[in-house]
């Protein structure tokens, strides 16, 4: 079962001073207690086996083994010559040439193993990664030798070692034993572990699972989360709003960060502020087989916000205000289902921006604790905010910013290694309402909530937002 690593690890060590606690004073819950009471409720969903085409993104569901060494024997880190490194002790560039002479007796490319042995006073030409002759313990790159023919005559030094084998080579340099080898097992080992469970799945651990010899490997299910707008006035995207409608942000807004969290989303549509029509999507939802819902709008205390009823109605409401600015109105519901994991049912502000905070603070990690994953939080970094920002008492607020960057591109710090940033789209851009500032916005800034005043060029910590 997940838990909570740690106020430090939900919010940030230095977001956590002031007014955080198990409560705020005036009974809203903190960031630590939502999370935590939300994560209790988490339990990683089923698992299956993938193949490596379709593992991108996935997250490791049992450890995985090597079944082959890596490199799977000695070989080539050079285009050159395989040699006995005691033939080249006396090589050099002002060496006789008969100290520095090897008679070349055959090749061994990539892919085919050498039936040639390396004897004293020879060479094999070899290519990169292929596999080392026996006899040889190094490797002189063709850099450092010239071509001999037959007759006795020098090709030019440095060919690249392509074209008819040479009778024989002078080495321009002694090497030791070893040199331009890769020995077997030297990246890993057969039976060694080579990801842990909980680990996501990038293009690089699928050429690790690859190379390791492993063609497929077991991995959580991607959990099926429901989203739901809600709101008379809501509108899809596109079409006429007649005289009182704005168009839907929230539910095409939601879909994305739930798939960008690791979750499938499934749409259920515009619900009416009615109790009965929320309850029906919500019912639909769990038939439907989602672990969790995400409702936008109708959670405040209004004559129409009719989610809290509707969560009450298929279990029970286990958190409703929380300590944060922007997004305190926010209600987790819990439908309990015998010897089967509960299905979470987060109701958020039905503002944007407020939305996407609560998701971020509170969704973003039950989902991710869903997948499998360990990590469930965001890197914390830190930073200066140079805009002065006036913030709701006892409430911990979580401003949009952007950073600021160097000529080169490169985001600007200070000598500290604080990042410099800005609110996104000034003071006047931090409204709940404000879509622009939130298309803009690169990073959360986190202002306890013992301050009321942020003084411009004050620190914060901050979350970047398309960080891991």
């Amino acid at each position: 079962m997940s838990r909570v690593p740690g106020p430090a690890a939900a919010a940030g060590a230095g977001a956590t001073r002031g007014a955080a606690g198990s409560a705020a004073a005036d009974g809203l819950l903190s960031v630590e207690d939502a999370l935590g009471r939300i994560l209790r409720f988490v339990t990683p969903g089923p698992t299956e086996v993938v193949s490596l085409d379709d593992a991108l993104g996935r997250v490791l569901a049992e450890a995985v083994t090597a079944t082959t060494s890596l490199p799977p024997w000695d070989n080539s880190a050079m285009d050159g010559y395989a040699v006995r490194s005691a033939d080249t002790r006396l090589a050099g560039e002002a060496a006789p040439e008969s100290r520095r002479s090897l008679e070349v007796v055959g090749e061994v490319a990539a892919g085919v193993a050498p039936t040639v042995r390396v004897e004293a006073g020879s060479a094999i030409r070899i290519a990169t990664g292929a596999q080392l002759p026996p006899g040889a313990d190094a490797v002189v790159e063709v850099e450092s030798t010239t071509p001999l023919g037959a007759d006795g005559s020098a090709g030019p030094r440095g060919r690249d070692a392509t074209g008819p084998l040479p009778a024989r080579i002078l080495v321009h340099r002694a090497v030791e034993p070893g040199t331009n080898i890769r020995r077997l097992g030297s990246d890993l080992r057969a039976g060694d572990v080579v990801l842990e469970p909980g680990r996501a799945i990038g293009a690089s651990q699928i050429a690790l699972l690859a190379g390791a010899g492993i063609p497929r490997t077991r991995v959580h299910v991607r959990p099926l989360v429901g989203v739901l707008a809600t709101g008379d006035e809501i509108r899809p995207p596109g079409e006429a709003l007649g005289d009182a409608g704005i168009p839907d942000a929230n539910g095409p807004g939601l879909r994305a960060l739930v798939r960008r969290s690791g979750a499938e989303p499934l749409d259920l549509g515009i619900a009416r502020d009615l109790r009965d029509d929320v309850l029906e999507r919500l019912r639909g939802a769990i038939d439907a087989g989602c672990a969790a819902v995400v409702v936008a709008g109708g959670v405040s205390v209004g004559p129409y916000d009719v989610v809290k009823a509707a969560f009450e109605a298929l279990g029970r409401v286990d958190v409703w205000r929380v300590a944060v600015q922007p997004g305190k109105p926010f209600a987790l519901g819990v439908v309990e289902r015998p010897g089967r994991p509960a299905v979470l049912l987060f109701g958020l502000p039905g503002n944007p921006v407020s939305g996407l905070v609560t998701f971020e603070l509170f969704v973003r990690p039950a989902i991710r604790s869903m997948t499998g994953r360990r990590s469930l939080f965001r890197a914390l970094d830190r930073g200066l905010l140079l805009d002065e920002a006036r913030t709701a008492p006892g409430r911990r607020a979580y401003l949009r910013a952007t950073a600021e960057r160097e000529p080169d591109g490169r985001i600007a710090r200070d000598s500290s290694g604080r990042v410099r940033l800005r609110l996104a789209r000034g003071p006047a851009g931090q409204g709940s309402h404000v879509l622009s500032a939130l298309a803009d916005a690169e990073a959360l800034a986190i202002v306890p909530e013992a301050t009321e005043i942020h003084r411009a060029g004050d620190p914060v910590d901050l979350l970047w937002l398309d960080s891991e």
